[in-house]
């Protein structure tokens, strides 16, 4: 059948380009405070209804538009900070592609009042998703208010596409948050549901960080400046130490522009090598100051993805920079030789006495039900119950020769265990994280709470967002473990803890486990209370390089014998690896 071409009618055309800019609340209120940061605002408000699906206002006392710029400013591709080609090799400006307004008004019912120093008068824009503009002249202050209400309205399909009301309201939260932080001596007010969220003060980079993330983790971060003309690298990066299980606290500006670069997220990782463990996260927040026409921004509609002239000599900068500054604060740590002697091994985590109540696991469901351990789970494990040493040293003391113990620790980090037909290694902090996954999947089955009350409670301190996330999964964190009580909007007291966690770490392991369960973007899918066991099972694990003890290594082993998939961690890496008499015969060329 033939088809005849046509040109889609503008307001089809408008809708069809819309759906790059604005994909959700968080793109729209990104995309006005950037309007309103270029139009040299000092102070802006964020107000949105409903996780910002209802109702997205932004107010700005920035230079305002004549009555003649506010009736084209909703035309595609209408702009002022760029004119010709030159303007856009070397952008300066965190807006110039003319498409937000017009994208906005393709897709939600937009008011616009604004007006600049040399009017008498406003002007007031008003559009009903495309159809006709209105124009009158409006009593309004110096500088812009845009309101956009029912996001979506006329694109129902797009409308369905977005997540639960609190999850676009922590979309729209962290937008502020890295508009905030790029820009600290701007005020920020954020509204939601006519709640104030928070009330950024116009200050510098040091206090607004501290506004953000709070006093005690503020105090861990290291001041960081690297200059090669013309590029230089200022900010703020954490000490190896506080490193986290989430990726969620990392910020690169590129010229004040948010952006994300996995290449140099990966030169900040290559810096810290070797400081901290496999899976965790430093903190940092980096300016990149580099001249405008080394870069090309304008990538994509969001802006946030860049190309550099350069990248691998930005690369090379970003691990250098990092690297020393570590050095710096003598965090590159130094090589001691000492004496193992017969010293009593300080025991740094808990393992329960009790292995893990048996159960039988279904593939075709992912669920796990009481019962019987399942045969495959038997059979895997059945070449640990080997033959008993009655010299084997039972103190409870780390013995380092493999002929005089039957566990082995390697590097504070795999077990070594012997089997009649070769050896068994395990991955202790992937043995424990499965045994610890299984113990909380069975309180959410079984709806059973196990918490250990604390003698002194643990206060938290909590961003809006958090404290919303805390909210709203409150009965999944009392099934984990964790007793929970509100001191105020985003304070919590922790009373009672899981008893996986270890004495002393009960509101890092709570704020550890937040972060990591934002951060889980795995493409398999799990209940909320899933991935909260994981999160948690990661974190409440010991870690490779905890020393383990024989009675330690015999608790770990033998409750993983009663795992129902104790081959894998849940994450998917493997828990241990098998090498037979056979195979290590083959390695040293043996034939008998």
């Amino acid at each position: 059948m033939n088809r005849a071409i046509k040109i889609l009618p503008e307001h089809l055309a408008n809708k069809i380009a819309a759906g790059e800019v604005i994909q959700r609340p968080a793109s729209a209120v990104k995309e006005l405070i950037e309007n309103s940061l270029d139009a040299n605002a000092n102070s802006i408000q964020i107000i949105i209804q409903n996780g910002g699906v209802d109702l997205i206002k932004v107010v700005d006392n920035g230079i305002g538009m004549s009555s003649e710029d506010a009736k084209v400013a909703f035309h595609r591709h209408a702009t002022s900070k760029i004119e010709t080609y030159e303007d856009l090799e070397s952008i300066r400006t965190l807006g110039f592609r003319g498409e937000a307004l017009a994208s906005i008004a393709a897709v939600s019912q937009v008011e616009m009042r604004t007006r600049d120093k040399k009017s008498e008068l406003g002007t007031k824009v008003r559009i009903n998703g495309d159809d006709k503009i209105e124009i009158t002249q409006d009593a309004s202050p110096i500088g812009t208010t845009i309101s956009m209400r029912n996001l979506f309205f006329n694109t129902p399909a797009r409308r369905h596409f977005l997540k639960s009301i609190s999850t676009e309201y922590r979309h729209v939260y962290e937008v502020i948050q890295r508009c905030a932080i790029s820009k600290p001596d701007v005020e920020f007010q954020f509204y939601s549901d006519e709640e104030l969220i928070l009330h950024y003060y116009s200050s510098n980079i040091e206090n607004r960080i501290k506004d953000i993330f709070g006093k005690s983790l503020t105090s861990t971060l290291l001041p960081l400046e690297g200059v090669d003309e013309p590029v230089s690298i200022t900010g703020f990066i954490g000490q190896p130490q506080f490193a986290r299980r989430g990726k969620v606290e990392q910020f690169i500006f590129l010229n004040n522009r948010f952006i994300v670069s996995k290449n140099l997220n990966h030169a900040v990782y290559q810096g810290y090598e070797h400081l901290i463990e496999k899976g965790a996260f430093p903190f940092f927040i980096l300016f990149l100051t580099i001249d405008p026409k080394k870069v090309d921004v304008n990538v994509h509609p969001s802006k946030m993805e860049v190309k550099f002239d350069d990248e691998s000599s930005i690369y090379k900068m970003f691990l250098t920079v990092v690297r020393s500054t570590l050095k710096k604060y003598n965090l590159i740590p130094q090589i001691k030789l000492e004496s193992r002697g017969n010293e009593n091994p300080v025991e740094t985590f808990r393992l329960s006495s009790q292995p893990v109540s048996m159960r039988n696991y279904s593939k075709e469901t992912e669920e796990l039900t009481p019962g019987k351990p399942s045969e495959k789970a038997i059979q895997h494990f059945q070449h640990l119950y080997i033959q008993r040493d009655d010299n084997v040293d039972r103190t409870g003391q780390t013995v380092h020769s493999i002929t005089d113990t039957k566990y082995q620790q390697l590097r504070n980090k795999y077990i070594i265990v012997r089997a009649e037909d070769g050896l068994l290694i395990i991955d202790q902090h992937a043995a424990h994280e499965r045994i610890i996954f299984e113990k909380v999947k069975s309180r959410f089955i079984n709806n059973e709470k196990n918490s250990q009350q604390l003698l002194f409670p643990v206060t938290v301190q909590l961003t809006p967002a958090d404290s919303l996330l805390v909210k709203e999964m409150f009965s999944d964190f009392e099934l984990l473990g964790f007793s929970l009580k509100y001191f105020g909007n985003n304070t919590v007291i922790i009373d009672g803890v899981p008893p996986e966690i270890k004495p002393g770490m009960e509101g890092t392991i709570f704020e550890d486990v937040l972060s990591l369960y934002k951060d889980d973007k795995q493409d398999v899918p799990m209940k909320p209370s899933e991935r909260l066991a994981k999160s948690f099972a990661c974190k409440a694990a010991i870690k490779a390089g905890d020393p383990l003890n024989q009675t330690e290594m015999k608790s770990l082993i033998d409750q993983l014998s009663y795992a129902e998939i104790p081959n894998v961690c849940p994450h998917g890496r493997p828990v241990s690896m098998k090498l037979t008499i056979e195979e290590l015969d083959k390695r040293f060329g043996r034939t008998s």
